[in-house]
């Protein structure tokens, strides 16, 4: 192995080892009760459950799947972005004030499931066991995308040949999936929040970092140079409308209607200490706006200079941060860079596997097969859970050939039309109805998947979140209006 290459290698694993150690730490500190293992005894900074949000809510699409956009279609994929930025305001506004509030008002619940059931007790089991089922399925989908990103990661950085008898691929994968899991099941949410806290700061650094070193470094050119070079290969890189249909704008901006339902994302508003929303709110959306900006300045600027520098073969556009980080930095320095992307990944991972293992914990193992099991009972099943949704995805992320933002939009449709319209109008109107409730549930899951399954969204072009979270509000409504509001 290169001298390069192992200091890049050992930069990563002073990384790991920091993870796992705050894995440790949250355990000493929060998972001796159920509230403290999925919430963190609801006392979270407002900074820790703002760069926790937000680190959760990126991904590794922030780093892969953004940036690889960008350099494939230039900057009209920004409106993704955008309407992100948008829609994750719009959620700090309005649920998170309320759902903060309602989660302990409503029988100091513990998970969206249990929120919706102590809301509408009429239809509880039904809407606790939808719920779980479609976070469960969803999160094995979404976990997977961020283990994709991992073995790209390891897959580029490693290069051919296999290790302990795995492909670089397979072998960055299964890592990506142990570190997570540990810290994960070790330390619980307070675990999961630290993490993502530091992972956070990291991925921001990183993403104004790369860009300014791509521009301004050796050979760079600033702006204008990169503006130069991408006029010569294609004007409509550096154009926001070029090519862009009523159709493809909506739904490029229709991403940020996932936000409402998002359960790794809202959980952040449940756990944060009381009166903390508008501090985190503030220093989320600022967080948000830089990382977005680095994400469309790497994709841009790293279009230009390979294009400059024509040795230089991307064969896959998603890892042109991984090429960046290889290519101009000094080998700490890209095992930082390449870290920061891990951070992007296990993020949300680790938040995906949490909220799923809550569901199974929370919404099948207690309300089905031991309603009477113990805090500790709780948390041990709630570990076990943990393990086998990462298993899932471990198995799902086992295809090469997968797209980290395919996966990622998928995912996120699916939460977004099923949780989104679901949890605007449980917290903002009172007529509504227990029975529209699973109405609006089932319908923005259904419609979703069979937008995909048909190929019905490849054949027009429209992002399927957005007929999924239209039928699910308009169901809610409907259903709610002709049904007798029950007892709450």
């Amino acid at each position: 192995m290169a001298p390069m290459q192992t200091a890049t290698i050992i930069a990563l694993a002073l990384y790991f080892i920091l993870m796992l150690a705050i894995g440790v730490f949250a355990w000493k500190r929060s998972t001796a009760d159920s509230e403290g293992y999925l919430l963190g005894g609801r006392q979270l900074h407002p900074a820790v459950a703002a760069l926790s949000a937000g680190a959760s809510d990126m991904s590794g699409w922030l780093l892969l799947g953004l940036p690889g956009a960008l350099y494939l279609s230039g900057l009209v994929e920004a409106w993704i972005g955008i309407g992100l930025f948008v829609g994750a305001f719009v959620n700090w506004i309005v649920v998170a004030p309320r759902l903060r509030q309602q989660t302990v008002e409503y029988g100091n619940a513990l998970t969206i499931p249990e929120l919706l059931a102590n809301r509408f007790p009429g239809h509880a089991v039904a809407l606790r066991v939808v719920s779980a089922v479609i976070i469960v399925v969803f999160f094995a989908v979404y976990s997977a995308s961020g283990l994709v990103g991992g073995g790209k990661l390891f897959e580029s950085t490693l290069g051919g040949g296999e290790v302990m008898g795995l492909s670089p691929y397979m072998a960055g994968v299964l890592l990506t999936a142990l570190v997570v899991l540990a810290y994960t099941a070790v330390g619980g949410f307070l675990a999961v929040s630290l993490t993502d806290f530091v992972q956070g700061l990291i991925m921001v650094t990183a993403l104004v970092v790369m860009p300014l070193v791509v521009l301004y470094g050796e050979g760079g050119g600033g702006l204008a140079q990169m503006r130069q070079t991408l006029d010569a290969v294609d004007p409509s890189l550096l154009s926001w409308t070029q090519g862009l249909t009523l159709v493809g704008f909506l739904s490029a901006v229709a991403w940020g209607l996932g936000y409402f339902g998002q359960p790794h994302i809202i959980v952040r508003f449940m756990a944060v200490r009381e009166g903390g929303v508008p501090a985190a709110r503030n220093i989320a959306m600022t967080w948000m706006a830089v990382s977005l900006i680095g994400a469309i300045g790497i994709g841009l600027a790293g279009r230009a200079y390979v294009e400059r520098n024509p040795a230089i073969e991307l064969a896959d556009p998603e890892t042109v941060f991984i090429l960046l980080a290889n290519t101009l930095f000094h080998p700490f320095v890209t095992g930082f860079l390449l870290a920061a992307l891990l951070a992007a990944i296990m993020s949300t991972i680790s938040s995906q596997l949490l909220v799923s293992s809550s569901s199974l914990t929370e919404d099948f193992y207690r309300l089905f097969l031991n309603k009477q099991a113990t805090e500790r009972q709780a948390v041990t099943v709630g570990r076990i859970s943990t393990a086998l949704v990462a298993v899932a995805a471990i198995l799902i992320a086992s295809d090469p050939e997968s797209g980290v933002l395919s996966l990622v939009s998928n995912a996120w449709a699916g939460f977004g039309a099923a949780f989104g319209p679901l949890i605007v109008l449980s917290l903002t109107w009172k007529r509504m109805t227990g029975a529209g409730a699973v109405a609006g549930l089932v319908t923005g899951a259904v419609v979703v998947m069979a937008w995909i399954f048909t190929g019905t969204g490849a054949a027009t072009g429209i992002y399927e979140i957005i007929p999924g979270f239209v039928a699910a509000w308009l169901a809610i409504w409907g259903v709610s209006l002709v049904t007798r509001p029950k007892a709450a």
